[in-house]
């Protein structure tokens, strides 16, 4: 390790300059990765909701569609807006009322549930289907089109909407996502360094790996939003801690070593190295995790993440180093004296207090891991966006004026049974919360002959293969009622066509509770099992894994249980992903402070002097490391206008700070209470025979 830490600081020149003409490389693959911002595309793609999407793009030509509500417009003008639309790029078909009869025939020849579906007093609505699927670029594109061309008392709703919406808005804040959390990280160094240039050398050798990291994203093609606007804050607040250390050890060296800066650095590097690859494998543990979610989401996140902390580790030990001996001398002007100071007393009335830690820890414990498991969370992705967007002010309109939430769609065999298809029709409009089921058999009745229907309509609503209808719905998208009406409208379905598909927003968000129900068990599982093995490894022991996860699963069953008290409710992603994110990304605290006890214990030291010399060693850094991973996230939780962002920051946020107050105060309990068990099931831990409380 020594040799490479020579080489690093013989060659600082060449890496500080081959590391900024990396950047180049880098911020061209970030600029060409394509981001995501379609939450449901991550489904599994054997789900039938995902072949039903498949079979729309392959069999109709159709991907997105949306509904486009006209108000105060007459139908003269209703008619040459769609014509315009319909002249849009990647606009597949547009459906109203000319599509059936021409303008001058009354809109009362029509059968009263297609009149009164697409109709109120004073609005219309047309059907828009798209070419492409609802997330693509060319359908986020016609849209724009669409509303550039439509006027102020025009509303165009649908998933591809919100989608859309949600793309605008989170390019405008992600850039200020990275400047909140830099600011106010850079304030938490401040304090806690001692020196005031030494925070803009953290930063800038943290910012290097995270451009080389979103750099590198283009392996994929593509991430999702989600990960785009959290892996900079994230890696920004996992990594810090490798920089604090190097510094901390380049301090030490120079204080036996003097003026050698070069020899000082190259042990530190050595230290560093060491250290930092056993502190970072947990983390990665942590996001591997991620990878097991049949939800794809995880799988992107848990890569890019782990791709963040790789970087994080080869930009410490190589960009850093050299930055820092070749501002060496300015770093030498503008040292100050430490702003937090070491605090004995609190070590030693923490460790006298063990057994009303304890204490706390069990009341707290029980009652949190009841709360957190009740803790209430939403799947209707566009809830909580802001009221003022477009697409949201354009589906409360279509809930208030037709009384219409997600509208379904189904697909099933076109050689069915004509008399089949009526008896279909007839019980899916019994079940509750159904308006209207809406197809050829709708349009024409029994009596109607199907070569009057024009040929523009028959392509929307028959392939080849398939024959489609529309389900007009009550209910909103993820809710119990519309959940329930799923299920019995797809036994229905199954029971006249078995081969028949219930495709549209609310089924895919129905099976996404349901995977990620599943998923939530396995990430957590494969979490506790990985970062187990790896405590067990790295301290020979089949105790402390136990006690170090039981502490650090405390506090996320704290952080994770407020919002039950507080009666919040969080995006269903949350559940899964941050548990796991906290479990590998704070254990590190107990690991720094279970090292300096086992190293105390194995010279032979009491009990209490080990716990309390640990106590006092890792205080100052695990404060410092917990409120730099606060600083990187709370900012963006309070300034982010997308809930799903702002929550998970949040969480992110308390997390830290809660995963600092439970190694700090209940982890020294559980070295007191188990330390007999722990030294006899640890290799490197001894009990002092005298003296020895």
């Amino acid at each position: 390790m020594e040799n490479l830490g020579r080489k690093i600081v013989k060659l600082r020149i060449p890496i500080f300059i081959i590391s900024l003409l990396l950047l180049i490389p880098a911020a061209i693959g970030y600029i060409n990765t394509r981001v995501n911002y379609d939450i449901l595309y991550y489904l599994p793609g054997e789900i039938e909701t995902m072949k039903g999407q498949d079979i729309l793009v392959d069999e109709f030509g159709t991907g997105a569609y949306s509904m486009f509500i006209c108000q105060g417009m007459d139908n003269k003008e209703v008619a040459k807006l769609k014509e315009q639309i319909e002249d849009v790029p990647y606009v597949s078909k547009v459906v109203w009322y000319d599509s059936f009869a021409d303008l001058r025939i009354p809109m009362d020849i029509l059968p009263e549930k297609i009149r009164n579906a697409f109709n109120t007093e004073d609005s219309t609505m047309m059907f828009i289907i798209f070419e492409t699927t609802t997330s693509a670029d060319e359908t986020m594109e016609a849209i724009g089109n669409i509303r550039n061309l439509a006027g102020k008392q025009c509303f165009l709703s649908g998933m591809s909407a919100v989608v859309t919406d949600t793309k605008n808005l989170a390019e405008e804040e992600v850039v200020i996502y990275v400047v909140i959390a830099v600011l106010l990280l850079t304030v938490v160094l401040m304090v806690a360094m001692e020196s005031w240039l030494i925070p803009f050398l953290f930063l800038g050798g943290i910012g290097v790996a995270i451009i080389y990291n979103l750099g590198t994203n283009i392996i994929t093609g593509e991430i999702s939003y989600i990960t785009q606007a959290l892996c900079a804050v994230l890696q920004l607040g996992v990594t810090m801690d490798y920089s604090i250390f190097l510094w901390h050890s380049y301090q030490e060296q120079l204080q036996e070593w003097g003026d050698d800066h070069k020899k000082a650095m190259a042990l530190a590097i050595a230290a560093t190295l060491k250290s930092v690859v056993g502190s970072s494998i947990t983390t990665i543990a942590g996001f591997f995790a991620l990878c097991f979610m049949s939800f794809t989401l995880g799988l992107d996140l848990g890569v890019v993440m782990m791709k963040g902390v790789v970087f994080g580790v080869i930009c410490c030990v190589t960009v850093l180093p050299s930055t820092i001996l070749i501002f060496d001398k300015a770093l030498a002007k503008t040292k100050h004296r430490a702003l937090i100071p070491e605090l004995p007393k609190v070590s030693e009335f923490i460790v006298d207090h063990h057994t009303l830690f304890a204490i706390i820890f069990v009341v707290l414990f029980i009652p949190f891991a009841w709360f957190q498991a009740h803790t209430d969370v939403y799947y209707n992705l566009d809830s909580t966006l802001p009221k003022e967007l477009p697409s949201i002010q354009a589906n409360t309109l279509l809930q208030e004026d037709y009384e219409m939430g997600a509208a379904h769609m189904i697909l099933l065999n076109r050689n069915m049974d004509e008399k089949e298809k009526y008896n279909m029709i007839d019980e899916m409009e019994q079940v509750d919360g159904v308006k209207q089921v809406l197809g050829l058999e709708s349009i024409i009745g029994p009596t109607f002959p199907q070569s009057m229907i024009p040929e523009d309509v028959q392509d929307v609503l028959e392939s080849d293969n398939y024959e489609l209808m529309l389900i007009m719905n009550e209910y909103a998208v993820a809710s119990d009622e519309v959940n329930g009406q799923l299920v019995e409208l797809n036994s229905i379905l199954k029971s006249h066509d078995p081969n028949g598909m219930l495709v549209g927003e609310a089924p895919c968000t129905k099976d996404l509770i349901e995977i990620t129900d599943h998923d939530f068990s396995v990430v957590s599982a494969v979490s506790i099992l990985a970062v187990f093995a790896i405590i067990l490894i790295v301290f020979g022991s089949i105790s402390l894994p136990v006690v170090l996860v039981l502490v650090i699963e405390g506090a996320i069953f704290i952080n994770m249980g407020i919002p039950y008290l507080t009666g919040g409710v969080l995006p269903f992603i949350a559940s899964i992903v941050i548990g796991t994110i906290q479990l590998g990304s704070t254990v590190d605290y107990a690991i720094l402070m279970t090292s300096r006890y086992e190293k105390e214990r194995g010279a032979g030291n009491s009990r209490r002097d080990s716990i309390l010399t640990a106590h006092r060693a890792s205080m100052r850094s695990v404060i410092i490391s917990a409120c730099g991973f606060f600083a990187a996230t709370f900012g963006v939780a309070m300034y982010s206008q997308i809930d799903m962002i702002s929550s998970l920051c949040l969480l992110m946020a308390r997390g830290a700070l809660i995963s600092m107050c439970a190694v700090l105060l209940f982890l020294p309990a559980m070295y007191w209470l188990f330390d007999g068990i722990i030294c006899k099931t640890s290799k490197n831990f001894k009990i002092k025979k005298a003296g020895g409380k």
